[in-house]
């Protein structure tokens, strides 16, 4: 009896650790699902603004607006179907561009996500081609450049030209596809009567830290292929002088401050938010140095190529591609695939679990677009899951009823060697082996499950495509937690609560489910144990509270299918119901 109050008070306190460290433990480990989209105040939902949407929004720090600032300056339009923006002629920039397919937020008149701002304005996010050398007049930052065509559009090539005072002509001819690529042809014509040396560069600026955090679950910062698999040790700190990351000094990255330079062949490098992306990409085939580097909250992304000696009278051309636009995964894999960008799916951080992941996105994705709901989908893929272990369950159940009957045995077992621990679990194991008992089987069905969930989280945390996604009533964004809480009697009482006690509905009835799941499950000999079991299901609805809704329709799911199977098959081993003797 000792021992089973011991054993009760040693869990009931490591249940409070866990429920009082869980923020810290998901923020480094496994960070919860983004702020809700939504909030319920006054008994209506109301739309909740994501500053996180809008990676170059306005502040109220800015000495100028956006729009000020673009119309100090000749541009070229940007016009595709997926994006909207423009060029600067002055310094040939690209720094103006929204993402026609994506919103800051589930309001029908929300504006579109800006990805790229001009200098100048707040939080400045833009990207620039040139080239460098030595005892050579280069396009710089004031030059003013001229274009063949008002409009960049997909088909409607634009190419922009400056001539030096040497006798330099340069060109940047730009092109768009219908997504998020654009193509960028450098050229320059030597007409100064001499040699010169030239490397083109190619870079990316953005001013100020994302609202997103870095974590070991999804890197949110500079990324970069140089020669080998994705780098995502290089972070915004560490650019700022601070050394390698938490995660680079614990997986032994030799990422250090001031090195983070690399010299390869192909690959590619920019900055990512979880949703969003902006990648330089040189020629595959080309040798380049390429890097990061960081001055204040200013941090740039560049490469260089060779230097290049043009005669007089002679021209090159090197061409570069520039992605800017949102992670969205099939289309990501197409540039991968079908465009020869070296480990370009690598941009959505799919982590150790990808041969998991990618087929659960490309399944849900599938199912989403056959049924209009991706809530429902989830329901599917619960389905699927389940009617693929239903005959692991099978044995399981088979198991669990060879356990149900060797209880009595067990238990005069505990009570013959009551005072001998070590020779009661001698003859326990040696009963099993007599009675051809696994204990262990009973397990295999979650542990199987338990990578599927993971896949899952991540799938919802990870990829744009869920981002967004309703379900059903007050569920307007399933890959954010559930906004409706009776803390606040469903917002009539007017006070946010804290996220450790706002458990919404979906989590209680995640509990609820749970609790009856357990409740049909054959009750454990041991009384601590029953304990236990019978505040799981509770401890577990906090812990799954702060995290996507659609993780938790998963489970619920789960759940549900778990007890209508156990009824099944308590319908085939009646004797699982008897009691214990």
């Amino acid at each position: 009896m000792k021992e089973e109050t011991r054993n009760l008070v040693l869990f009931v306190a490591i249940a409070a650790v866990i429920l009082i460290g869980w923020q810290f433990v998901v923020t480094r480990f496994l960070p919860p699902a983004r702020p809700p989209v939504t909030k319920i105040a006054g008994g209506e939902t109301k739309v909740v603004k994501s500053a996180a949407a809008d990676p170059a929004a306005d502040s109220a720090a800015a000495t100028k607006s956006r729009q000020a600032v673009l119309a100090e300056t000749p541009r070229v339009r940007i016009d595709t179907p997926s994006l909207q923006g423009s060029i600067n002629l002055r310094g040939a920039r690209l720094d103006d561009l929204v993402l026609l397919r994506h919103r800051e937020t589930i309001a029908k008149n929300s504006p579109f996500v800006r990805l790229l701002s001009p200098s100048g304005a707040p939080r400045a996010y833009f990207a620039s081609w040139g080239w460098a050398g030595d005892g050579v007049q280069t396009p710089g930052r004031d030059t003013l450049w001229t274009a063949d065509a008002p409009v960049l559009a997909p088909g409607r090539p634009v190419t922009l030209s400056t001539t030096n005072a040497q006798g330099l002509r340069f060109q940047l001819r730009f092109t768009v596809d219908r997504d998020y690529m654009f193509s960028v042809q450098q050229s320059v014509a030597n007409a100064s009567g001499r040699p010169v040396t030239l490397r083109p560069y190619g870079l990316i600026s953005r001013t100020g830290l994302p609202h997103e955090i870095d974590t070991w679950t999804n890197h949110v910062g500079p990324v970069g292929v140089f020669g080998r698999g994705a780098n995502y040790d290089i972070t915004y700190p560490n650019l700022q002088g601070e050394g390698p990351s938490f995660w680079a000094r614990i997986f032994g990255s030799s990422a250090k401050a001031g090195e983070n330079y690399f010299d390869h062949k192909g690959g590619w490098l920019g900055f990512g938010d979880i949703y969003w992306l902006t990648a330089l990409i040189p020629d595959q085939q080309a040798q380049v140095h390429a890097g990061f580097k960081g001055a204040g909250d200013t941090f740039q992304a560049d490469y260089t190529r060779a230097p290049v000696t043009l005669p007089a009278g002679r021209a090159a051309t090197q061409t570069s591609r520039f992605f800017a636009g949102a992670k969205e995964v099939e289309l990501i894999d197409g540039y991968q695939d079908k465009g020869g960008i070296e480990n370009f799916d690598k941009a959505i951080d799919w982590g150790w679990f990808r041969i998991i992941e990618k087929p659960i996105f490309y399944y849900l994705d599938f199912l989403s677009k056959l049924i209009g709901n991706f809530g429902v989908a989830i329901i599917a893929l619960t389905i699927t899951v389940r009617g693929l272990l239903f005959p692991i369950a099978q044995r399981q159940f088979a198991s669990m009823a060879k356990m149900k009957a060797v209880q009595p045995k067990m238990k005069a077992i505990q009570e013959r060697y009551a005072d001998d621990k070590q020779r009661q679990q001698q003859e326990i194991m040696a009963l099993y082996r007599a009675e051809g008992v696994n204990p262990l089987a009973g397990c295999l069905p979650v542990l199987l499950q338990i990578p599927i969930m993971y896949a899952l989280y991540k799938v919802l945390l990870l990829t744009i495509e869920m981002r967004h996604q309703p379900f059903a009533l007050w569920i307007r964004d399933l890959s954010a937690p559930d906004p409706l809480t009776p803390i606040n009697l469903f917002g009539l009482l007017p006070f946010t609560p804290p996220a450790v006690i706002a458990i919404g509905i979906i989590p209680i009835l995640l509990g609820v489910s749970m609790y009856y799941q357990f409740k049909l499950n054959p009750a454990p000999m041991d009384e601590a144990q029953k304990q236990v079991f019978a505040i799981m299901p509770w401890m577990l609805m906090f812990v799954m509270a702060p995290f996507a809704v659609g993780l938790q329709l998963y489970w619920i799911t789960s759940n549900v299918l778990t007890i209508l199977q156990q009824r099944l098959l308590y319908a085939r081993h009646p004797e699982m119901l008897a009691p214990v003797k």
